[in-house]
């Protein structure tokens, strides 16, 4: 008897979760999920943004190093379709002060680097 008794006790007390508490979970992570979402988003459009600026810069400093050595300045490919290169004045620059380099993103985001911009 004694067994018994003891043995439906220690049942009693492992229950599961009750559905309120996993509601509870259910919603804290809804919650969590909301906020991450565009926290994301953000940090994507921010990297992008420095791709495109670090792609101008790149472009600027190898014309800049191209001009310095009386090559004729040429623009840099980019490594991603979804950016395009060209240069900010008309045409390639024939001094380093004229160097401007704009770099595109499909996306919309543009940066420009270089003395001539």
């Amino acid at each position: 008897m004694r067994i018994t008794s003891e043995l439906r006790r220690r049942q009693g007390a492992e229950r599961g979760f009750s559905l309120i508490e996993l509601i509870v979970v259910v919603a804290i992570l809804g919650v969590l999920v909301a906020i991450a979402i565009p926290v994301f988003g953000n940090i994507q459009a921010t990297a992008r943004q420095n791709a495109v600026a670090a792609v101008a810069a790149n472009g600027a400093t190898q014309a800049t190093a191209q001009i310095a050595n009386g090559d004729t300045a040429t623009l840099i490919q980019s490594g991603d379709a979804a950016v395009t290169v060209t240069w900010g004045g008309a045409g390639a620059p024939a001094t380093i002060d004229a160097v401007c380099v704009v770099a595109t993103h499909d996306a919309g985001e543009v940066a420009q680097s270089g003395p001539g911009c």
